[in-house]
C-alpha cells in the first residue's frame, strides 16, 4: 500500500487554519473544500484516461478524456460528506455512492449502517473521502469492501493520518494485496501527524472533523 503525503505550501497553509481551535464551522467546512480540491489533484494523477480526437478552431488533435467505467467516489458519512464537493469539483463526471460506518461500542469493530454501493466494482477506480485515518479501522473495513466487490485501484483521500492508523491498514489488507497482482491501494494525506493519543485522536491533529464539520450532535 502506497501513502503520498502532499508537499505544497498551499496545502500547508490551510491544514494550519484547519489545526487552529479558533477556526469556526463555516470557515473550517470552507477550507476542507478547497484542501480536498488541492489533495484530488495529487489522487487522480493515475486516474484512468482514453485517447480522444478533438477539433481545434485550426485543425483536429489528439488529447484524452475519462475513461468508461466512470470513477466512483466513495465518502464515508458522517465527516465524509465535507469532502464530497471539495472532490467532485475536479471529478464531474464521476458517480458517487455512500458508505456508511460506526464502531460497535461492544466488539469495538466497525460496522456497516449504510451501503449505497454498486455490488460489482470489477475494473472500477474507487476515491474514498474520510478526513482523518486515526486507528484505522473504519478505513481498512470500507477498502476491504470495495476490494471484495472486485475494485482494482482505491485510494483514499485524508486530511490527516497517524502512523498507527497507516500500519493497521496495512496489515489488514497486506494480505489481499499479496493475493491480487492487478489491486492498487494508495492513501493521499496533507500530513502524517506523530501519534494517537490515549482516546484514539490524532496528535497534534484537528480534534473531531465531523463535530468541527457540522457541530456536535
Amino acid at each position: 500500500m502506497e501513502i503520498f503525503v502532499a508537499d505544497h505550501p498551499l496545502i500547508a497553509h490551510k491544514l494550519t487554519t484547519l489545526r487552529d481551535v479558533r477556526t469556526d464551522s463555516p470557515t473550517f467546512r470552507r477550507l476542507t473544500d478547497e484542501l480536498v480540491t488541492l489533495l484530488t489533484y495529487e489522487a487522480t494523477r493515475d486516474v484512468r484516461v482514453a485517447e480522444a480526437t478533438v477539433r481545434t478552431p485550426l485543425t483536429e488533435t489528439v488529447g484524452v478524456q475519462l475513461s468508461r467505467p466512470a470513477p466512483l467516489v466513495v465518502p464515508i458519512l458522517r465527516a465524509g460528506l465535507g469532502m464530497l464537493d471539495g472532490m467532485t469539483r475536479l471529478l464531474p463526471t464521476a458517480e458517487v455512492g455512500f458508505l456508511g460506518m460506526a464502531r460497535d461500542e461492544t466488539t469495538l469493530q466497525p460496522v456497516t449502517y449504510a451501503d449505497r454501493l454498486p455490488q460489482d466494482l470489477s475494473g472500477r477506480q474507487c476515491y474514498v473521502l474520510d478526513p482523518m485515518l486515526a486507528t484505522g479501522g473504519t478505513l481498512a473495513a470500507a477498502l476491504r469492501l470495495l476490494v471484495d466487490r472486485g475494485a482494482d485501484h482505491v485510494t483514499a483521500i485524508c486530511l490527516l493520518a497517524a502512523p498507527e492508523g497507516v500500519e493497521r491498514v496495512r496489515a489488514e489488507l497486506g494480505g489481499v494485496l499479496r493475493e491480487r497482482g492487478d489491486l492498487r491501494l494508495r492513501v493521499v494525506t496533507a500530513a502524517l501527524d506523530e501519534r494517537l493519543n490515549e482516546e484514539g485522536f490524532i496528535v497534534p491533529g484537528l480534534g473531531d472533523a465531523g463535530d468541527r464539520l457540522y457541530g456536535s450532535v
